[in-house]
């Protein structure tokens, strides 16, 4: 038996015996046409209604889970610059340090591009679409890497936030840094960007080396997220 290491696995085994119960369910009441008394209502209940909603509910939610995850986002041929280099043990860019993270390094794309706020899931997963309407009209039948492809686009400003959850702006070896110490309020304020000094290519070089026809942001955009 396969072990359950992480609530994805958990949830699509959960959907399986789900619809593997609904599936008997309505099999025996199909075969031995039984009188429609209690226990017979009782069993349809589960059959046609409890568990195909039990099936419907763990799969979208793992569903969910597995797109949280990076290697749902380099299932995408235009996104393999940015995943490449994240999992790349021997890169030094921000992605890739960040992505060696044992907290959340498998969830390194979403963790750091996700909006964190009240619908922060919400609101992210529905920009989401946006990507999968892009891709479709205009990354589809881009090169291997999205070469030929147009302009990567952008729709709001990478937040501090993103940042500060982890970097809090307070340990004194960031303090000990000259740069970090000297605009330390204007990048708690927001008033400063993270992103104006660490973004560009320190993020996703591979972007830039393989993105052609312009597709990576300019040094002016490196400030916003990418879609």
């Amino acid at each position: 038996m396969q072990e359950i290491n992480s609530l994805e696995q958990l949830l699509k085994l959960t959907a399986v015996a789900a619809a593997a119960i609904a599936a008997v369910i309505i099999v025996w009441y199909l075969v031995k046409r039984p009188p429609l008394g209690r226990l017979t209502k009782v069993l349809l209940l589960f059959g046609l209604g409890v568990m195909p909603i039990g099936v419907a509910l763990t799969g979208n939610v793992a569903g969910f889970e597995y797109t949280l995850k990076r290697e749902f986002c380099s299932s995408c041929h235009v996104m393999l610059p940015y995943t490449e280099d994240a999992a790349d043990p021997k890169s030094n860019s921000l992605a890739a340090i960040h992505s060696r993270n044992a907290t959340f390094g498998g969830e390194s794309c979403y963790t750091c591009h996700a909006d964190y706020a009240m619908f922060g899931a919400m609101t992210t997963k529905v920009n989401g679409l946006k990507h999968l309407y892009y891709y479709i009209t205009e990354y589809a039948s881009s090169g291997p890497y999205g070469e030929k492809g147009p302009r990567i686009h952008l729709y709001k400003p990478f937040k501090n936030g993103s940042c500060v959850r982890c970097h809090s702006t307070t340990a004194p070896n960031w303090l000990a840094r000259e740069d970090h110490a000297g605009m330390v309020e204007e990048i708690r304020k927001g008033e400063a960007s993270c992103i104006d000094c660490h973004g560009g290519a320190q993020v996703h070089p591979r972007s830039f080396n393989h993105g052609g026809n312009g597709r990576a942001p300019t040094a002016s955009a490196a400030g916003e997220k990418k879609e």
